[in-house]
């Protein structure tokens, strides 16, 4: 039995609740014979995948639906094997090449080709080129992005690519240019009322407006988290009434633990042992700028005025520089003595604020 943001997720452009003009507009790009490469970008939960997928549907029809998952194996220059997981039709291919790490260039370089160089199979397929979507375009490398560049222009005729990211400031302005952005907005307030409603419709029950808004302002713009939390609190009260209480990811509650010790004590003992929970997250699978941000959150909702923008600066700093860089633990790390430092030399001026 699936979730309910599988089960109930729209299949087609004509069914997805809110940005009715986009959904149009893309519509309309369908149908017309010259379909562009394209760049879908917004927040997390706003939608991104499931306007991909109606407007695949859109494209060739159910086939693009019926998916098979598949596992390649690419060799590196060191005869080191790196694995990575394929979701594909008869019409299109997905790939997150960001799992290959360093190695995504050459999973960009080999599969494109690879799929460029086959002719579309289907002779009633409504067009004649085949679709690959990369996931998480955003964290590609350098590289990877520069083997992206050459492949797009070189293998237009008879392949498009849709690139899904969160951000467009890590893209190389190149490939920017060579796709039609596609901006995907957090649904506002009322939108993602509407979605609640009608998912509490299909799932057979009225949600009570009361439990919709809490919904909402926990889930802050995330529909996929709104939807989740909507099926968990079913779950838990049937009848939605009565104080609910939205239980938090173990790992955001870990980030607010460690926040809390980088303000409760400032020593280099306590840097170590900050750096055993990081170690803890990032084994986890919890990405190092969300372990980042996450925490920064938590450490500002805490910290006095005079130091909340000091905070979050070194936060951006350290978010890029681990964007750059290879080892995360160390630029996290860094960012933790560095807000240590603005905390002591805060309490150190008022200590001597007090003197005069």
């Amino acid at each position: 039995m699936s979730l309910w943001v599988d089960q109930y997720r729209p299949r087609a452009l004509d069914n997805l609740h809110y940005h009715r003009g986009l959904s149009n507009r893309l519509k309309s790009l369908a149908a017309c014979g010259d379909f562009p490469h394209m760049l879908f970008y917004g927040p997390s939960g706003a939608g991104k995948k499931t306007r991909i997928t109606c407007t695949l549907r859109e494209l060739f029809g159910p086939g693009a639906e019926k998916l098979k998952i598949d596992q390649r194996v690419f060799l590196s220059p060191s005869k080191r094997k790196i694995e990575v997981n394929i979701v594909q039709s008869n019409y299109h291919i997905e790939i997150t090449p960001s799992e290959a790490g360093n190695y995504d260039r050459l999973v960009i370089q080999e599969l494109l080709k690879e799929i460029a160089q086959t002719q579309q199979v289907d002779l009633n397929a409504k067009q004649r080129f085949k679709v690959v979507i990369i996931n998480e375009a955003d964290s590609l490398s350098r590289d990877a992005q520069a083997a992206l560049r050459r492949t797009m222009e070189k293998y237009m005729s008879n392949m498009r690519i849709i690139l899904c990211a969160n951000s467009t400031s890590r893209l190389i302005a190149p490939i920017k240019s060579r796709c039609l952005l596609i901006r995907v907005a957090a649904p506002n307030g009322q939108e993602m009322q509407d979605v609640l409603q009608y998912v509490s419709k299909r799932a057979g029950f009225d949600l009570p407006p009361e439990a919709a808004d809490k919904i909402i302002d926990d889930s802050n713009g995330n529909l996929r988290k709104a939807i989740l939390c909507l099926e968990a609190l079913k779950m838990q009260s049937p009848d939605l009434t009565g104080p609910l209480n939205i239980a938090k990811p173990d790992w955001e509650t870990y980030c607010h633990k460690v926040a809390d010790l980088i303000i409760s004590e400032q020593s280099p003992a306590r840097v170590m042992e900050v750096r055993q929970k990081f170690y803890e997250l990032l084994s986890h699978c919890i990405p190092p700028t969300v372990i980042l941000k996450t925490v920064a959150d938590r450490v500002v909702e805490r910290v006095d005025e005079t130091i909340k923008a000091d905070v979050m600066h070194w936060a951006a700093v350290y978010e890029t520089r681990m964007r750059i860089g290879s080892k995360k633990i160390y630029h996290l790390e860094a960012w933790v003595v560095k807000v240590m430092s603005l905390y002591k030399h805060f309490f150190y001026d008022m200590d001597l604020s007090g003197f005069d």
